[in-house]
């Protein structure tokens, strides 16, 4: 996550400390379903991508899509994980694995 994050210029003061409560909050989550660690990462994405609509907006921006309005990408799938991947919300087409985004 701090690799997408610094990927798309914004491994901030604030994204960063983002990032650091949504690991803690899910640190206890896996240690309450350890069954679960397979989703962590993904979830973490998630709440980080939460945190951040409120202060910095729509992260991570789809930079495929020319000429379309700005959109976002999402964690597929939905819970996380296992092997979480960016997706377009426009094209549902897959943008990178977590951890993986290009710059451009």
């Amino acid at each position: 996550m701090l690799a997408d994050l610094t990927a798309r210029q914004l491994a901030t003061a604030s994204a960063v400390s983002a990032l650091e409560e949504a690991c803690a909050s899910r640190q206890w989550w896996a240690e309450q379903w350890p069954q679960g660690a397979d989703y962590v990462a993904g979830l973490v994405a998630q709440d980080v991508q939460d945190a951040l609509f409120e202060s910095a907006g729509r992260w991570p921006l789809c930079l495929a899509c020319d000429g379309a309005p700005l959109h976002s990408l999402y964690i597929q799938p939905d819970l996380g994980g296992p092997d979480p991947v960016w997706v377009c919300e426009e094209t549902g087409d897959i943008a990178a694995a977590l951890g993986y985004l290009s710059q451009s």
